[in-house]
């Protein structure tokens, strides 16, 4: 196993793909944690937590799209998913850099 963090920081940042394409930012790092998980070191934990990132963000917007129609509070709801979308990959791909632990808040742990 050896060890590459630019990988890994390179992982973290592919989760931006979403805001560019719309759907990227879930599949490619889905498709780097599957390939690698074996041959990176850490990039098992690191791809779970990205994977479980990127689904737990799914499952607040689609909570918070009947939240648009009943109370409004939805578009608030989305707007701060999508800060915490843009943000956190960021600082998460500098503390990789640095072999730092990545921690994503509201993240849901769907695979452990």
């Amino acid at each position: 196993m050896r060890q590459d963090n630019q990988l890994i920081v390179l992982t973290h940042l592919s989760q931006l793909l979403t805001f560019i394409t719309g759907f990227g930012g879930f599949i490619v790092p889905l498709i780097i944690w599957i390939t690698q998980k074996e041959n990176v070191y850490k990039m098992d934990e690191q791809g779970k937590r990205i994977v479980n990132f990127q689904l737990s963000m799914f499952i607040y917007s689609l909570i918070c799209i009947p939240l648009i129609f009943a109370l409004g509070l939805g578009v608030i709801g989305l707007l701060l998913l999508c800060l915490i979308s843009f943000i956190y990959p960021i600082v998460n791909a500098i503390k990789a850099s640095h072999g730092e632990a990545p921690k994503y808040p509201l993240s849901l742990n769907f695979i452990s």
